[in-house]
């Protein structure tokens, strides 16, 4: 039977044995010195000489909720090199689901055989077998979601993981015998450069992490991200649909082509228009090189932005507005102010002609609430889009370690994102990342939404929407449709389709698309309506594609998601992929409608709003 532990290390404490030394810090002398001292069904305690660790599982909704804290009970500094936010042990298992990420390929599930992974154990249980992964900087999501289940194939029993950490963080799962332990939480001094010297009488509290058990992946991954309690604005719970211009004016959001916007959306139930990069251009620069010094722009706005906020206002859409405030660009004032931003070694951190702010610094989030908040309150935006377009890396200076310093500093982040909230109730605040090296539990309890990805015209765009229920609320996953005058009308309903799978985003070139293609969009958006309270509150139980390959997609997919006696089908094809059999997915149930295009093709969509039949 599973049980709840902990990991630990202390420095100058020894290392285990095994082979593990550089592999994992676990199973060290720190922990095995611990004795329990107290024990209940929501809480280990362990005592050694000098500290007191309380390993706290909560089982609460369907999960059980995790962290750890580290009390330093002696009169001398204590250094920690490892703690994890949770720790199960005796899990008997033999497949690993991980969701690895990349830029424009979000989510993609890989399950492994442990026996895969040479993950077997030794023929006298020596030689401790260790599959560590994670992710270094601040960009949580990037190469892995901070996520993993295990799977006994044999009783199909299934346990799973998210850890909420917007920095560094890990996972372990490591076995000498046949029961395996799954932990995790920051990374640690090995593996992400941090430690944290905690002084006489003080404590030290671990980011949460949250565990759910269940007889499938799709179970244990719904009960994982219903798990996540996200701020979403009063104006945003109905799932309001947005238009983002920014794959319509590529930067260059004049007044001009906004009213152009604004007069094509005035007859549609759309609600937001975002504002994205390029506002703040500066004569003879290119925008994206003047980040950090958020002036409107004088060529764009002559009469100044306000007058482009009361335009939208005027056809009864809530404007809205990108920023990157973390980051000063190269042609920025900000970019030489160094004693605000980030260093290592005592070096300025620059990635691509960008620097860092510090966020732990008390100017820059003065220098923000003018250049963010005030702004926003002035020109009367109500929703913002928070972008953030490369990471730290494995830490900075200004702490114990290069890991704590990144620790601290996102945290830094995420206070200001609480700010934003607190001085703007009813604002609406996008979670962006290059699309979605942010989608993390932490991050996403910030805001009402999140950008899903930047594959905002790919044909992979469906297949990334779904991969994400396993890890996102759809409610809060932005899928964005972006409409051009020359897509056929299969085109349009193989995108608009993509919606479906979470939150409905227009761009593109709204006011040059053909009428066939615009009463297609009037039907997707009636048919969203009629569906969206099944996007917000019902279950994925499945996602059927079998295709790996992104860039060369064949066959078909399929995602059901259900809420009672009601249901959402959303089926696309893929190359060779006409006509796929969905009688399976529609048993028990009738169609009470439809929108799309006929399946007899390759790259169409098609969605089914389901009510169950009343068998006689």
């Amino acid at each position: 039977m599973e049980e709840f532990s902990f990991q630990l290390k202390v420095r100058g404490d020894n290392f285990n044995g095994h082979y593990t030394n550089g592999l994992s810090m676990a199973n060290s002398e720190s922990v095995k010195r611990c004795k329990v001292v107290e024990k209940d069904a929501d809480k280990t305690v362990y005592e050694a000489d000098n500290y007191r660790v309380t390993a706290f599982h909560v089982t609460e909704d369907g999960v059980t909720k995790c962290h750890t804290v580290f009390e330093n009970t002696s009169k001398e500094d204590i250094t920690i090199e490892l703690l994890s936010s949770f720790c199960v042990d005796n899990i008997e298992a033999d497949v690993l689901h991980r969701a690895t990420s990349f830029w424009s390929a979000e989510g993609k599930l890989i399950s492994q055989k442990l026996t895969d992974l040479n993950m077997e154990p030794s023929w006298n249980k020596h030689g401790t077998r260790v599959e560590k992964f994670g992710t270094l900087g601040s960009m949580p999501v990037r190469k892995w979601f901070p996520f993993a289940v295990l799977e006994n194939s044999k009783t199909s029993d299934f346990i799973g993981v998210q850890i909420y950490c917007a920095s560094s963080w890990q996972i372990e799962v490591f076995r000498n015998d046949d029961p395996v332990t799954m932990c995790g939480g920051l990374a640690d001094f090995d593996y992400g450069h941090w430690c944290k010297t905690i002084h006489a009488g003080e404590s030290f509290t671990s980011p949460r992490a949250v565990v759910a058990k269940g007889k499938s992946l799709e179970e244990v991954c719904d009960k994982l991200v219903k798990a996540q309690n996200p701020r979403i604005s009063e104006v945003d719970k109905d799932l309001p649909i947005i238009y983002n211009e920014y794959c319509t004016t590529w930067g260059n959001p004049t007044l001009e082509n906004i009213e152009k916007i604004c007069k094509s959306l005035q007859n549609t139930n759309v609600k937001y228009l975002v504002i994205d990069s390029g506002w703040y251009k500066q004569p003879d620069k290119y925008w994206w090189d003047t980040i950090g010094d958020w002036n409107e722009s004088i060529e764009l706005f002559p009469n100044g932005i306000k007058e482009m906020t009361d335009l939208i206002k005027s056809y009864g859409l809530i404007p809205g507005i990108w920023f990157e405030f973390e980051k000063a660009a190269t042609l920025s004032h900000l970019y030489e102010q160094t004693e605000h931003l980030l260093k290592r070694f005592g070096e300025p951190i620059t990635v691509d002609g960008q620097r860092f702010l510090d966020m732990r610094d008390d100017w820059c989030i003065d220098y923000l609430s003018e250049k963010v908040i005030e702004f926003l309150k002035k020109n009367g935006f109500g929703y913002i889009k928070v972008d953030y377009n490369d990471t730290i890396g494995v830490g900075c200076d200004g702490a114990e370690s290069l890991g704590e310093g990144l620790r601290q500093s996102v945290l830094g982040t995420q206070k200001f994102f609480k700010k934003l909230s607190d001085e703007i109730p009813s604002l609406v605040i996008e979670n962006c990342s290059s699309g979605g090296h942010r989608l993390e539990p932490s991050m996403m309890e910030l805001v009402s939404q999140a950008s899903f990805s930047d594959a905002h015209e790919c044909r992979s765009i469906p297949v990334i929407a779904a991969n994400l229920h396993r890890l996102i609320r759809p409610e809060q996953s932005q899928i964005w449709a972006v409409l051009r005058a020359a897509d056929d009308l299969d085109r349009v309903n193989y995108i608009l389709n993509s919606t479906f799978l979470g939150r409905m985003c227009l761009s593109g070139e709204i006011f040059d698309i053909g009428e066939e293609s615009w009463d297609a969009v009037n039907k997707a958006i009636t048919f969203y309506e009629e569906v969206r309270h099944i996007i917000k509150d019902g279950m994925t139980t499945v996602i059927d594609c079998e295709c790996n390959d992104y860039n060369n997609l064949t066959g078909h997919q399929a995602v059901l998601r259900e809420l009672g006696d009601e249901a959402l089908l959303i089926v696309h094809t893929f190359e060779d992929g006409a006509n796929p059999d969905i009688h399976k997915y529609l048993e028990g149930y009738k169609v009470v409608s439809t929108f799309g295009s006929e399946l007899d093709g390759d790259f169409r969509g098609r969605s089914f709003y389901l009510q169950k039949s009343i068998r006689q």
